[in-house]
Formats: C-alpha cells, sequence, structure tokens
C-alpha cells in the first residue's frame, strides 16, 4: 500500500543556498506528522513544494502513488490537499460565515462563482455551519472576520482550511504568536479533527508537537536529521544538539 504522501530526494536551491538537499519522507494514511527543525532548516520550503508554489531543482512529491509535481497550486488543492499559512490570509471585511461558504464552495475540486452563485448554494452554507460549529465558531458566523481576535483567525484559518474537505491538511506554526490559552484551545480543536484527516504540521512549541503527533520529522540544513516516534526522536541526541536543547522558539 503506497503511504497518502510520498517526498522523494527533494532539492531546492535559491542562488547559493540549498534550501533542501535531497529531503525524503513519506506519510502514511490517517498519520499526524510533525515537521520540526531551526530556523531556515527548509519547513516552509518543503510546504511549498508540496503545494506547487515553488518548482523543485529535483525529486519529485506523489500522493497516493500519483505525481504532484508540477502542478499549480490550484492543482493541487483539487487532488485534496489544504493548507493554512503563517500570516492568516482571510478576507477580512467578510464575515465568518462567507469565508467558510466560499472556501466550502470551491472545495478544493472545483470552482466556484464568487459574484453569482455561492450565497444561493445550500451545500456550501450548510458544510460553512458545520465547520465553524468544529473549529468554536459557530456563534461567529455573522462577525467581520477583520474582527475576530488574533486566536479566532486562526480558529477561523483552520476552517477555512477545513471546509475545502482535505484529505491531507497542511498546517504551517498554527498557533505561532497565540498566548498560552489560545495554544491550549487550538491543540484542543486540532486533536479533534477526523482520523480521516491525515495531517502535516510544522509547529515550534514542543507541547503541541508531542501531544498531537505520531510521528516527527526533523530537518537541519535542509535535510531529514531524524524521523520516528515523539519518544525517540527526543531522545535522539542530535534532535537535543541542534534544537531541542537550544530553546529557539523562532
Amino acid at each position: 500500500m503506497s503511504p497518502l504522501l510520498a517526498v522523494e530526494r527533494l532539492t531546492k536551491s535559491f542562488a547559493a543556498l540549498k534550501a533542501l538537499n535531497g529531503v525524503s519522507l513519506a506519510v502514511e494514511p490517517r498519520e499526524r506528522r510533525a515537521l520540526i527543525g531551526p530556523n531556515g532548516a527548509g519547513k516552509t520550503t518543503l510546504f511549498n513544494l508540496i503545494t506547487g508554489h515553488l518548482a523543485p531543482n529535483g525529486g519529485r512529491v506523489l500522493l497516493e502513488g500519483e505525481p504532484l509535481t508540477g502542478l499549480a497550486p490550484h492543482a493541487v488543492a483539487r487532488r485534496g490537499i489544504s493548507r493554512s499559512f503563517q500570516r492568516t490570509s482571510l478576507f477580512p471585511r467578510l464575515d465568518v460565515g462567507e469565508n467558510l461558504r466560499l472556501a466550502a464552495a470551491a472545495d478544493g475540486r472545483g470552482s466556484w462563482n464568487l459574484f453569482g452563485s455561492v450565497a444561493r448554494l445550500a451545500a456550501p452554507r450548510a458544510r460553512a455551519r458545520a465547520v465553524a460549529e468544529q473549529v468554536g465558531l459557530a456563534e461567529r458566523l455573522a462577525e467581520p472576520a477583520g474582527r475576530l481576535s488574533y486566536g479566532e483567525q486562526r480558529q477561523l484559518e483552520l476552517g477555512v482550511a477545513l471546509a475545502t474537505a482535505p484529505r491531507l491538511l497542511l498546517l504551517d506554526e498554527p498557533t505561532a504568536g497565540m498566548s498560552p490559552e489560545e495554544t491550549q484551545h487550538m491543540t484542543r480543536l486540532l486533536a479533534a479533527l477526523p482520523r480521516e484527516i491525515t495531517l502535516l504540521i510544522i509547529e515550534h512549541d514542543m507541547d503541541v508537537v508531542f501531544s498531537l503527533a505520531d510521528r516527527i520529522t526533523v530537518l537541519h540544513y535542509g535535510e531529514v536529521l531524524s524521523e520516528g516516534a515523539p519518544d525517540a526522536v527526543k531522545a535522539d541526541p542530535r534532535v537535543y544538539e541542534v534544537y531541542l536543547g537550544t530553546g529557539d522558539e523562532g
């Protein structure tokens, strides 16, 4: 049986900087995989290559054995991959429900009419309400996204990603900038996601990582330094030396 996501010998350079150097990893269906490492390790670059926002210099990305490399981001999304970013990318003047309806109408695999059909479609409206409940924003459907607190905006970002009904969800530092209470709330939301959604998450907060991840991949200078179950990675002296023991939270 093929992994849901396979990254094979992926390389990416920016001028003289080699951001990724032969990275390989395999994520199984229903798995929750964390991607950690110091700043500049290549984590976000890897996400950009998986989702088609960047083209690799070498290697390939496969989803259920089918190549993704060379596809545009919208074509990757249609295969069932959704993503959140480090910075919020919402429509601040639209309310929570409208942000979710737009994502639900597109659903990663179709298309939508921004000016005509979205508000009239029953299925996207129902999907938006269900996702709002899932991410704790059911009482905020009519609130403009720009008026939400920072933590609520990150919850809405998660909801927008979920509204496309992804098979694979990529989250880039979903708790960055949050207070301890907001971080705990987001961690509970992620832990409650159905296992049918496979999760690949970049995260610096090790409490979040160790509470969510089935397996952890550690990147260092664009290469895989260590990989395995949380306890094994935590006990790896190389990981402690370059990351866990540094106090690097940036």
